[in-house]
């Protein structure tokens, strides 16, 4: 009792110095300081198993105000922790205290082609460094997976590598300077120091010359001992880098640095050098047997000096591959079970060639490919870089974790540690499935291990210790690249001897005597079985009204998707978002981490546990943080481990009004289909009241709808109304085609050219015998007693064409996808559910199917094509885009992700703003410049609004192109005026 009183008493003056700091900070400096639940509930994890909750972050906008922040948190006795992206792997970015986030100090300051140097402030995103470099013929040689997203400060941090590190080495190799505040304020710049220069710095006045006489005599002192245990393999990331030190090494005290994880000192700048790109890189890609025979040829493949050797196993892909479900073309893979990705680079491509033709003659493997194709190339290194989110979920569905996902050993021991590995993994009943940088003998992996119950944690500890003996034993280091946070560190002396442990703490000491910056990591380590992640929701499954048939049925289960990869930063039209990517619009736009897909999936994962965010699904910090996710189902398939927000947006808004008022526009538009079908019995007087400023101004104002945006004015005559009184039958299969909402109400025209490429192609379309509807709308705003309600009378309505196996066509990708997939979610015990979804295809799709001898009317247009964000997610664009090139139209993509519109989310008011930055990104650009006689495609209803209002131009459906080509007449005439 006397213990955990005296435990309470010092958490209780933590607090009380964090609350001290946070009011000295607000009042003496303009640091942006958050207390809140909400901020601290975002910075609780990165992407590592652990979880540790700041008192405070503080989010810094100029060098001068980490000094203020550090100087402060000194005298207040306040613990920091420095933070980049937040994709640390090892619990390197977690800790209590202040949270330092310095995501915007990121300026490139300078990009010098003489000197081959850079000069960049933390925050810089690698690929930003890569693009301001590229016009000079340069890049930074690391380059982690997280390229994309990862900050030049986090990758000095943990000492990144990368792919590259073969040819152009770890981040320590090319940092040339730093920039450091200490943990009491103190400013210093370090690099090299050799021979002289090091005395005259240790005897300059102040920190500056204690620190370096210091670090002078640690290393005199132990000379042998540094250099017996330090440095002896290229990815030795584990523990402080001493060897750095070592006069042979220039005494380099910039790179010594570099790895110590924001233990020692926070850096505000950097002098990084640079590398000339190679002028033709191929792609060699070498199959084997398994990962075993592929680690035992890189031997041979390094004389040859390559630019990369990555390992990458079949189940991985095939894993991707059932988690895309068909759509999408996967990367051409020669024959084998495992395979090794070498580039070879040359003078120009021959060369290239020449050269990783005489690598796979000397490595004998089962089959190789030579790629030259740099499309080709980017498909295979995005399989790669994506193999640490995929590696999360193993085929069975049951989920794998970081923690020993690092470990380097030679390369010419790599095969022999692996199959040692392999069967430690047995021995434990654990499962794993390895990847990673062959060439530096060091893997990457995820592995089951059950970090729930108190048996699998204990469990989990003897799996470390005995891994930890395994890599020492074959000379090599715990950590490779992601450095040891708190996962590893703890294990450190298993690697090393008690007087190398003995100068890692006179090292830390020297710098942060008080050990005040992230504290618990390296040196004198917090135990690597506390404080995880999973401790803090022990709970029961929470009651959901969606199934979570991949998870379990466990909402908990479905929010630990998200392992913090954070590929949801990634920028629109930044050098590593791919064209079309959507994941995540509203991030893109505000840069908050609070809008991407990982900030809400740390909201929603605090809420469960009920310690930050205490409100459970009252909360307004969660509500607050998905009132901007558009649900675009970006991060369904964007993401690697398929987190799927939309759906957990849902479940929220259920949960979070049941039995309480709602906003307004979940009433008008989440009853959407109900009003159109009410309005389109008077569509001409309901069409003329909402042209009326003074009645449109007031349904808007009533209805929660956005002041700026036109209302869709209702069709003359609804589809099924058309089809019904005019349509006819005609002889073929029978096949249904779906009348949604938007279709039916907005868009009848778009019904009837389905209607007449459907018979050009031999079939016989016919519409539900009564009102259907997906519930979309229903969904999207969490109505989802009404929505499943509506579900059940839809099946109802559809029995006898499931019943007599008629197909389902689709034309509004935003109800296929829910008929796809919210549908059998919602109503799990209904086969009709189930059998609907499994029946249900887009136009394309199906005629590619069912009709893969018919050929549209050649028609030579040319066209811009936007994807329906639901369509990108969850149905695939692979068969539009062959029917438009089979119909002799020339189209390209807008480069575009989400439209902006999004459904309800661009009409509801306070989100207009949002909207139209999204589509302003590249959509509306795209369109205001493409030719007048250039088509607008758009399947989806909520793109082509936000085209039609945006732009001007009228968009069309797949199926009115199509249409148009059966006829005489001109394809669908588009205007430059409304």
């Amino acid at each position: 009792m006397r213990n955990a009183t005296a435990q309470d008493a010092t958490t209780e003056a933590s607090a009380g110095a964090v609350r001290a700091l946070v009011e000295q900070l607000r009042s003496t400096t303009a640091i942006q300081v958050h207390d809140d639940p909400a901020t601290r509930a975002l910075y609780t994890m990165d992407a590592s198993n652990h979880r540790r909750v700041p008192g405070a972050v503080a989010v810094v906008r100029a060098p001068g105000e980490v000094v203020d922040a550090l100087q402060a948190a000194h005298e207040l006795g306040v613990d920091v922790v420095a933070r980049g992206g937040g994709t640390s792997l090892a619990g390197n970015a977690c800790g209590g205290g202040l949270m330092l986030d310095l995501t915007e100090l990121d300026r490139i300051v300078e990009v010098d082609p003489a000197t081959r140097t850079a000069r960049v402030q933390p925050g810089v995103i690698l690929d930003d460094l890569r693009a301001a470099a590229a016009p000079h013929g340069l890049t930074f040689g690391p380059d982690p997976s997280t390229h994309s997203r990862c900050t030049l400060g986090g990758m000095i941090g943990n000492n990144s590598c990368g792919s590259h590190s073969v040819a152009w080495g770890t981040t320590a190799d090319n940092v040339e300077e730093l920039d450091v505040v200490l943990s009491d304020g103190t400013c210093l710049t370090v690099g090299a120091a050799p021979g002289p220069e090091l005395d005259r710095r240790a005897a300059l006045p102040g920190r500056a010359g204690q620190i370096h006489a210091a670090l002078r005599d640690l290393v005199n002192g132990d000379l042998a001992v540094i250099r017996r245990e330090l440095g002896r393999i290229p990815r030795q990331v584990s523990g402080y880098g001493l060897d750095r030190l070592l006069p042979e090494n220039g005494h380099h005290v910039a790179r010594a640095l570099v790895g110590s994880e924001g233990t020692c000192a926070v850096v505000l700048g950097a002098t990084v050098r640079l590398v000339e790109v190679p002028a033709a890189r191929v792609l060699l890609v070498l199959g084997f047997p398994d990962d075993v025979a592929a680690a035992d040829a890189v031997p041979a493949v390094l004389p040859h000096h390559p630019l990369t050797v990555e390992g990458m196993d079949e189940r991985l892909v095939a894993i991707r591959d059932a988690k895309r479900g068909g759509r999408g073309r996967r990367p051409e893979l020669p024959k084998g079970g495992a395979w090794l990705f070498v580039e070879v680079a040359g003078a120009d491509i021959g060369h290239a060639t020449e050269q990783a033709a005489r690598i796979a003659a000397e490595c004998s493997p089962a089959s190789h490919r030579v790629l030259t194709d740099p499309v080709e190339q980017r498909a295979l290194w995005r399989l790669r870089e994506e193999g640490s989110g995929t590696a999360t979920r193993m085929a069975d569905g049951s989920e794998a974790w970081p923690g020993w996902e690092d470990a380097a050993v030679p390369p010419d021991r790599l095969g022999a540690y692996l199959r040692e590995f392999r069967s430690l993994l047995r021995s434990h009943g654990l499962h794993g499935i390895p990847y990673g940088h062959f060439g530096e003998g060091c893997l990457h992996i995820r592995i089951d291990f059950d970090l729930i119950t108190d048996d699998g944690v204990a469990a989990y500890r003897r799996f470390m210790t005995e891994a930890a003996d395994l890599v020492a034993q074959h000379g090599g280091s715990l950590s490779g690249e992601h450095g040891d946070g708190q996962a590893r560190s703890e294990l450190l002396p298993r690697m090393y001897s008690p007087e190398v442990m003995r100068l890692f703490d006179r090292f830390k000491r020297i710098w942060d005597p008080q050990f005040r910056l992230n504290p618990g990591v390296i040196v004198r380590p917090r135990p690597l079985d506390t404080d995880l992640r999973f401790a803090a929701v022990r709970t029961e499954v929470p009651a959901t009204i969606f199934s979570y048939p991949h998870d379990d049925g466990d909402f908990a289960q479905a929010v630990r998707r998200c392992v913090g990869v954070g590929k949801c930063r990634n920028r629109a039209g930044a050098a590593g978002t791919a064209a079309g990517a959507v994941m995540c619009p509203s991030f893109q736009v505000t840069g908050q981490e609070e809008h991407s897909t990982r900030g809400r999936a740390h909201l929603l994962h605090e809420m469960l546990a009920g310690e930050v965010i205490t409100d459970g699904w009252r909360s307004t910090e969660v509500r607050d943080a998905l009132d901007l996710c558009l649900s675009c189902k970006g991060c369904l398939s964007d993401c690697p481990v398929d987190v799927d927000m939309a759906t957990y947006k849902a479940e929220f808004l259920y949960h979070h009004y049941r039995g309480r008022l709602r906003p307004a526009a979940h009433y008008s538009m989440g009853w959407l289909p109900l009003w159109l079908r009410l309005g389109s019995l008077a569509a001409g007087p309901a069409n003329a009241a909402m042209r009326s400023p003074v009645l449109s101004r007031l349904a808007k104002r009533i209805g929660g709808i956005a002041a700026e945006r036109d209302l869709p004015e209702l069709a003359p005559e609804t589809f099924t109304r058309w089809f019904r009184r005019r349509a006819g039958r005609t002889s073929g299969p029978q096949v249904l085609l779906w009348p949604d909402t938007f279709t039916d109400r907005f868009a009848p025209e778009i019904g009837r050219a389905a209607v007449a490429v459907l018979r050009a192609a031999g079939f016989d379309p016919r519409l539900p015998r009564g009102p259907v509807c997906c519930g979309l709308t229903w969904v999207s705003t969490g109505q989802l007693g009404v929505a499943k309600r509506v579900m059940q009378r839809t099946l109802r309505a559809v029995e006898p064409a499931l019943a007599a196996g008629a197909p389902v066509i689709g034309l509004e990708p935003s109800c296929l996808s829910t008929l796809r997939n919210e549908m059998p979610d919602l109503l799990p015990d209904d086969p009709r559910a189930e059998q609907l979804a499994a029946r249900s295809q887009t136009l394309a799709g199906f005629l590619t199917e069912h009709a893969p001898d018919w050929s549209p009317p050649h028609s030579e247009r040319t066209a811009l094509t936007q994807v329906h964000c639901h369509q990108h997610a969850t149905l695939g664009y692979d068969a539009e885009d062959a029917l438009l090139a089979a119909a002799g139209v020339q189209s390209t993509r807008t480069g575009a992700g989400c439209c902006g519109l999004a459904g309800n989310f661009g009409f509801e008011q306070g989100h207009f703003q949002i909207s139209q930055a999204i589509a302003e990104q590249a959509l509306l650009p795209a369109v205001r410049s493409a030719a007048h006689q250039t088509l607008i495609v758009a399947d989806g209803f909520s793109c082509r609004t936000q085209i039609r209002q945006g732009s001007g131009r009228r968009a069309v459906h797949l199926a009115e192109v199509l249409a148009a080509g059966l006829t005489d007449s001109s394809a669908p005439a588009q205007s430059p005026g409304k």
